[in-house]
């Protein structure tokens, strides 16, 4: 008896296959799958909250605090490789010789797994001493050997995570994005499944288990289509291979981007605990709420502009690359204004929802909703800086990101300092720090890549941009309104289903006024939201043809 994969696993599904033509298609297919991402992700942590907040509220801020080391050696070899060298590399090589492009795939895949060894045992080897550096003096002697631990476990995981993420870099590479969007949320199941089977007997440590088993099915989705592109694993550590010595020569600059970005997030885990009083499980709470809009608009377009920004990087081109960067810019902030609004307005609500079990303390929601209201206010700018950032990847321009997150990382670290220490403001401090230096690196990235391709910052663009920004001042007022009247008048938000009801209610309200004054201000970014919705039944084939420019059209610009 043969076993035999259902439709939408089987690996011969054509539309599992299918090439996606458009940074438009390709980031619809990954929005999509990341709205389902985040989905489980929020569901995750209020399973977490069901099991743990009670009795457990130590462990599971342990738990959080454990993440950061090992997603720290990830992104540092695996992803930093991946998003500025690998793709752009293996573009090339594959559209010259698709086996040489699998060759070179599988020495760097090789020599960065080696590297990722090596590190992966001094820190299983020194984790206590590096969970006792990078936390303030509140965290208990209980949470430090709980962050040990689960820092252990949780190293195997990123290994399952380095493998499967070459396997996603060569799909995208093809500009096959359906598996690799769709793999973190089989991730996200697999926390579900250790959680929900192992909590009674391992406590905490179920979830590390649940990190395991989802990075493994994370690999094991993509495995089948890469495979079937032709990719043959070759064990070889050649590093004198043509595109290896480009690859190390362009990879140290976003390596030591990342690296400040990932400091940024230490320095967050120190700052909280020498705060106390569960510090960091509220302000990691509060920007996992905050990265959702960022998650669904502004990472997926980031991610699915690179290849086709990639193809229009040359000197020839530039106008074509100016106007594909400006479209993808003002797609995303069409996306994440109302959703900043919304976040802003309906936060209480959110944050009862998403992680309001019976045990989670009302003083904690409150000092959480002023957190997100201060956070929302960067959503559009952090999720611009996705794209221009990859912009610059795009032009193998490492260096100038490079140079900007290192000043931001030591602003944001004297910010965070002198709110910490020397004022009163504890995690608000934190969460202004944070909008600051956020506005900050977004408008020093626009400015460096407006002067390197020219006429990015155009009279249209900033138009575009102040409309947007108007229709969502309005929305806001629209929004808020509503939502105060039916709150006190109408609607008993002590009951879970009215509160979904009031939630849906005044945030249909407010998108109903975003599209009104985006329409009479003639938004362009509307028609084509529009023009998508007319199309979205027969989805394959606006995936398979978009109206929006595809790559072979030569269009100047006219693209998300």
């Amino acid at each position: 008896m043969t076993f035999k994969l259902p439709n939408f696993l089987n690996p011969n599904a054509l539309w599992l296959e299918k090439q996606q033509t458009s940074i438009l298609s390709a980031a619809t297919i990954m929005t999509a799958a990341s709205m389902l991402s985040a989905v489980a992700g929020l569901i995750i942590k209020r399973l977490l909250n069901f099991y743990f907040i009670e009795h457990s509220k130590e462990a599971l801020e342990a738990f959080w605090l454990a993440f950061q080391i090992p997603d720290m050696m990830f992104q540092l070899i695996i992803l930093g490789a991946l998003s500025a060298a690998f793709i752009p590399i293996f573009t090339s090589y594959k559209n010259k010789n698709t086996e040489e492009a699998f060759k070179m795939s599988s020495i760097m895949m090789n020599l960065l797994l080696l590297v990722f060894l090596v590190i992966g045992v001094f820190v299983f080897v020194f984790a206590k001493e590096i969970t006792l550096l990078r936390t303030g003096d509140e965290i208990s002697p209980n949470q430090i050997e709980i962050v040990v631990n689960l820092t252990r476990l949780m190293i195997f995981a990123q290994f399952f995570f380095a493998v499967s993420n070459f396997m996603t870099g060569i799909l995208q590479s093809y500009q096959r994005f359906i598996i690799p969007a769709f793999s973190p949320i089989v991730y996200n199941l697999g926390i579900i499944l250790g959680v929900v089977f192992f909590s009674s007997t391992l406590g905490i440590y179920s979830a590390g288990v649940g990190v395991v088993i989802g990075s493994f099915l994370h690999l094991l989705i993509q495995v089948p289509t890469v495979y079937k592109l032709g990719f043959k694993y070759r064990f070889s550590l050649n590093f004198r291979y043509p595109g290896i010595k480009q690859f190390f020569k362009i990879m140290p600059p976003r390596v030591f981007a990342i690296g400040a970005s990932e400091i940024r997030k230490l320095a967050l885990g120190f700052f909280t605990t020498s705060l106390g009083s569960l510090s960091y499980l509220t302000m990691f709470y509060a920007l996992s709420l905050m990265t959702v809009p960022i998650r669904l608009f502004g990472v997926p377009i980031g991610q699915a502009s690179l290849p086709f920004l990639s193809e229009k990087s040359g000197d020839e081109e530039r106008s074509k690359f100016s106007g594909l960067v400006v479209q993808s810019l003002n797609q995303i902030s069409f996306l994440t204004f109302p959703a900043s609004v919304l976040l802003l307005i309906l936060r209480i609500p959110a944050i009862r929802l998403v992680f309001g079990t019976r045990e989670f303390p009302w003083a904690t929601t409150v000092l959480m909703g002023k957190l997100v209201a201060v956070l929302a206010i960067s959503i559009t700018v952090q999720a611009l800086t996705h794209l221009i950032t990859r912009a610059f990847y795009a032009l193998k321009d490492t260096k100038t990101p490079l140079y900007i997150a290192i000043f931001d990382l030591i602003f944001y670290f004297v910010l965070s300092f002198v709110f910490v220490f020397y004022t009163d403001w504890g995690v608000m401090g934190l969460a202004s720090a944070t909008v600051i230096t956020a506005f900050i690196e977004l408008f020093a990235l626009l400015l460096l890549l407006h002067v390197k391709v020219k006429g990015l910052l155009n009279k249209k663009f900033w138009i575009s941009q102040f409309k947007m920004l108007v229709a969502a001042f309005f929305m806001a007022v629209s929004l808020y309104l509503p939502f105060r009247v039916l709150d006190e008048l109408v609607f008993n938000t002590t009951k879970t289903i009215e509160l979904i009801a009031l939630s849906v209610t005044t945030g249909t309200i407010g998108m109903l006024s975003y599209l009104y004054f985006a329409a009479l201000f003639d938004v362009r970014e509307l028609k084509i939201v529009i023009d998508l919705i007319n199309h979205f039944g027969p989805w394959r084939k606006i995936l398979s043809k978009s109206e929006e420019v595809l790559l072979e059209t030569g269009v100047d610009g006219d693209e998300v």
